[in-house]
């Protein structure tokens, strides 16, 4: 099992960039497909993460709404993944969760507790 704790989120202005993180607390970091998943003020969580990253971090994947605008990375020897965030929009404002899976297909077991980005016009 993984513990995963978030941490970086906080009040930027439309345009400003922001760097979450997300350490894994527990074995076997390496072996964990990572990934970001958010929800809106008023919303559902998205179904599909914003990015996800692969054991080896070789291969990454974007929703269409932050491709170009967000990068998601890991330190395995920091048990750490990230999501760096450039050019944030209003639409951005959500709470942001890291889950982790070490199945390459299925759901996703571990969350962590969340954590508040707010853009401001």
């Amino acid at each position: 099992q993984v513990q995963l704790v978030e941490s970086g989120g906080g009040l930027v202005q439309a345009g400003e960039s922001l760097t979450l993180s997300c350490v894994a607390i527990g074995d076997a970091f390496p072996t964990y497909i990572m990934a970001w998943f958010r929800q809106g003020p008023g919303k559902e969580q998205e179904r599909e993460p914003v990015a996800r990253i692969t054991w080896s971090g070789d291969a990454t994947d974007y929703a269409d709404s932050v491709q170009g605008r967000f990068t998601i990375s890991r330190d395995d020897a920091k048990n750490t993944v990230y999501l760096q965030m450039n050019n944030l929009k209003p639409e951005d404002t959500a709470v942001y969760y890291c889950a982790a899976r070490n199945t390459l297909i299925g759901g996703w077991p571990y969350w962590g507790q969340g954590t508040q980005v707010t853009v401001s016009t």
